[in-house]
């Protein structure tokens, strides 16, 4: 029974729930039962809150018998990322180094009825793109052991490709939502920045946001209507309140105008990768849209952008060095190392510089409903490498294979990573989906129609 429930829409269990076709004991246990069957070979867990988890997955059932208006989640599972604060958890971000609160998104989703497992794993402090933390050790990609699973929701997706459950939360600065997603086969929405309120509020200069992973869209769409929206606590979130994604999911693409970059202009990608996300993206024709293959100018502006500001982002750990650096992800060190040198003069400079790259960004979104390109250009490698092998060293450098994903983390755009097929060695690859900024409605409506002619949910990894 674990192996199936654990592999069952956020949708389909809330239902089943609050009809009484079955409990959220039941379901808790199961999903329990399957984590501690793949669990450590994973190693998607930071840690996992088994009793507390059936304590409030028995009150759920209490709740249900009383009868009444339930809560939309009630009794479903849902993973934290070990970035975002919980109250009754411990939040280390992947690092020997970190030291309570619920954040906005936690509050919410316990609010509406969530059953909380536990901390999913993430690299130290979300630095890099690969599921390898000092804290924990490699995240093992579920379709390929010792296999990079993506950063820094590593976790969340590896458990939600595992069947950990439907619903799981991650964040991402630099393509972390998006880039899991990828590696692992499954759906993951970056939202709009200020579409989910966050405090703390991140350091990266309106960057970084928090977004869902599941293995479907409507669960996607579910557990962002209950995430969605201001607080008091987050003076960069969105006014706007949350729309009622799930019941707006299904729209026609006839007309839609869809730009599609195969590199935008500068990226390398593998070639399995550039073929599959091509014919991915060319489907979207024979939904009725225009597609027309692009190279914006503002492509090649990119790269130097985000490693001047991912080395200064990162720089903010530097204080810890002196006492911890010994026990850091090496590559994290060199990383702040280099951003430190960054005096504030240059960050400025580099600032203005982004602003016109995010006003060109969004001047040439106006011309299209949806861009569509590779999430990442390479399927998933060693994890207990930087980069694959046939790419480039570097010392923190890892952002060489994943120049698709930040472009909209400045310019604030919503993005999504729809899994689009398998390569011939039997790894997962995902087609990027871009919308204007606050169309987050419209990136699940496309991700939505992409997945109608080319479902993947019904793929699973064969684990152990």
């Amino acid at each position: 029974m674990h192996d199936e429930i654990g592999y069952v829409s956020a949708t389909d269990l809330a239902a089943r729930i609050r009809t009484k076709q079955i409990s959220s004991a039941e379901v808790t246990q199961a999903i329990l039962a399957r984590i501690e069957a793949c669990e450590p070979r994973v190693n998607a867990f930071v840690m996992v809150d088994g009793e507390r988890a059936m304590s409030t997955a028995r009150a759920a059932d209490v709740r249900v018998a009383q009868g009444g208006e339930l809560p939309p989640l009630l009794g479903v599972p849902v993973t934290i990322k070990d970035l975002y604060w919980t109250v009754d958890q411990p939040t280390r971000s992947g690092s020997h180094t970190a030291g309570a609160f619920d954040a906005p998104l936690v509050g919410r989703l316990k609010e509406a009825g969530a059953v909380v497992l536990g901390k999913t794993t993430t690299s130290e402090f979300g630095w890099k793109g690969v599921s390898e933390s000092p804290l924990t050790g490699i995240t093992h990609n579920p379709w390929r052991y010792g296999y990079n699973a993506g950063a820094s929701s590593a976790g969340a997706a590896a458990a939600a490709a595992a069947g950990y459950g439907p619903l799981h939360q991650g964040g991402d600065g630099a393509g972390s939502v998006r880039m899991p997603a990828h590696f692992c086969g499954v759906f993951g929405l970056k939202t709009s920045y200020g579409r989910i309120a966050q405090h703390p509020v991140p350091t990266g200069d309106y960057s970084s946001g928090p977004g869902p992973i599941t293995r479907t869209v409507a669960d996607a769409a579910l557990m962002l209507r209950i995430m969605a929206g201001p607080s008091f606590l987050d003076h960069t979130a969105s006014e706007a309140v949350p729309q009622d994604y799930p019941a707006m999911l299904t729209t026609s693409m006839r007309g839609k105008r869809i730009a599609w970059s195969p590199d935008l202009g500068h990226a390398r990608v593998d070639p399995e990768v550039a073929a599959l996300t091509k014919a991915a993206a060319a489907r979207f024709t024979g939904l009725g849209a225009i597609v027309e293959e692009v190279t914006p100018d503002w492509g090649r502006t990119g790269p130097e952008l985000i490693r001047f500001f991912w080395a200064a982002h990162m720089a903010s750990t530097i204080e810890k060095l002196p006492q911890w650096e010994a026990q850091m992800d090496p590559g994290l060190v060199a990383c702040a190392k280099e951003g430190a040198r960054i005096t504030v003069a240059e960050y400025q400079a580099a600032r203005v510089r982004k602003h016109a790259y995010i006003a060109a960004v969004h001047r040439f979104m106006e011309g299209y409903d949806f861009l569509l390109t590779p999430a990442v250009s390479v399927a998933a490698f060693p994890a207990d490498r930087l980069q694959p092998a046939h790419w480039p060293r570097h010392p923190w450098d890892w952002i060489m294979w994943a120049e698709f994903s930040y472009p909209f983390n400045h310019a604030g755009n919503p993005a999504s990573s729809v899994p689009c097929g398998f390569t011939s060695d039997g790894l997962p690859v995902g087609l990027q989906i871009v919308g204007r900024r606050h169309d987050d409605l419209g990136v699940l409506q496309a991700s939505a129609a992409f997945e109608a002619i080319a479902p993947w949910a019904q793929h699973r990894p064969k684990i152990g």
